[in-house]
């Protein structure tokens, strides 16, 4: 991992438009700030190595890298990443109408537990003013099931470790989507040596196909609704291709094509559907939005979920096998998309320049092969 300082984290991520204000680089220094959406430079930073480019998911990750660090195993072309189970999932009994779970509520219910256990003592979760996300940390269950809603936008959650840090708290969780995983992964990494430990005692990531960005969201759906009546949003199954927002008024929805528009750049450039560097996956389950898709990475994740379902806190069944492999098709398609546009940007194995990712060269090959992707060939290693 090449680590440089903040003004190349201007050019190598903001100026090319790849940042989606995951929030690495927030709360750090007095530099870097988010607002609305977008990240900002305050004040000129001089520094020649900084924490900001070191934990941005957007320029120089080494995914075996981080792959090793945190699952200790290689990255390899799998579609889904390390999987050592992966059954649905929904609240138990023990969790059941304690908060309107946008899906199944098998994060809330994980989290839940975790809190109740002792295992974590904060969490970095994503919570929502109207249609605006914002980053908070909770310590408690109420604050986990205050943040209990898919948001649909980029977010700098990863702000919100950064603050846990700061305040003390010594065993964190963390929810988030595949880009947000990324950065807290790099920062375990410790490239700078700059942790005493790893202060990450759970990890829980998103699935997600693409985020959105606020400010342009926010000026689209103004155009339609009063965004103070906001109250939720979905994006339903197809055929509806909608995106859906839930007002005090009634559902409005806006054509997803639209919507799509807000996309960030660097969602474009993201080989991870399931967010893979966690010890647990969650998604919404494809044709039946009552449960999710939970996936196992670790021997932690492993364990928390067999003492959430002996306690009462989690539901779990087997996933039928055409769920399983419609998963891993989407994922296996999120993956060599990324790559190909990311060759096509010279974002992946530049051997003279920044890279946003670096991938060894037959694992490029691999993924794109495998979902009959490889247009532009693989990249220089």
């Amino acid at each position: 991992m090449q680590i440089r300082g903040g003004k190349e984290l201007l050019s190598d991520v903001q100026e090319k438009g790849l940042c989606v204000d995951c929030g690495g680089c927030v709360g750090l220094c007095p530099y870097f700030r988010s607002h609305r959406g977008r990240v900002a430079m305050l004040f000129e930073c001089t520094l020649d190595e900084g924490r900001c480019h070191a934990h941005c998911p957007k320029v120089e990750v080494d995914m075996d890298a981080v792959n090793r660090c945190v699952l200790g195993v290689p990255y390899t072309a799998d579609p889904a990443g390390t999987i050592r189970r992966i059954v649905k999932a929904r609240a138990g009994e023990k969790m059941i109408g304690r908060a309107p779970y946008q899906n199944g509520g098998a994060v809330s219910s994980l989290l839940a537990l975790a809190f109740d256990s002792g295992l974590i003592d904060a969490a970095a979760l994503t919570e929502r003013k109207g249609l605006i996300p914002r980053p908070r940390v909770v310590t408690d269950v109420e604050g986990v099931l205050a943040c209990a809603s898919s948001k649909y936008m980029a977010s700098p959650t990863v702000s919100a470790v950064h603050e846990a840090r700061e305040k003390g708290y010594q065993r964190i969780a963390m929810v988030g989507t595949p880009c947000q995983v990324t950065s807290v992964g790099q920062m375990r990494c410790n490239a700078l040596g700059r942790y005493d430990s790893d202060p990450m005692a759970l990890t829980i990531g998103l699935f997600c196909t693409w985020a959105l960005d606020t400010r342009d969201l926010v000026a689209m759906a103004s155009k339609e609704l009063d965004l103070s009546t906001v109250t939720g949003m979905d994006v339903p199954p197809p055929p509806a291709s909608v995106f859906s927002f839930k007002t005090t008024n009634g559902t409005v929805n806006l054509p997803l094509e639209k919507v799509r528009e807000a996309i960030p750049d660097g969602c474009r450039i993201c080989p991870d559907m399931t967010a893979e560097f966690t010890d647990i996956s969650v998604g919404a389950m494809e044709g039946d939005t009552t449960w999710n898709t939970l996936i196992c990475r670790t021997e932690a994740g492993d364990a928390l979920v067999d003492e959430a379902v002996s306690r009462g806190y989690l539901d779990v069944l087997p996933m039928e096998p055409e769920q399983v492999e419609g998963l891993l098709k989407a994922s296996s398609a999120k993956k060599a998309r990324a790559l190909t546009k990311a060759m096509e940007d010279d974002l992946l194995n530049n051997g003279e320049g920044t890279s946003a990712l670096r991938i060894d060269r037959a694992v490029v090959e691999q993924i794109c092969n495998y979902s009959a992707c490889a247009s532009g060939g693989p990249a220089g290693g």
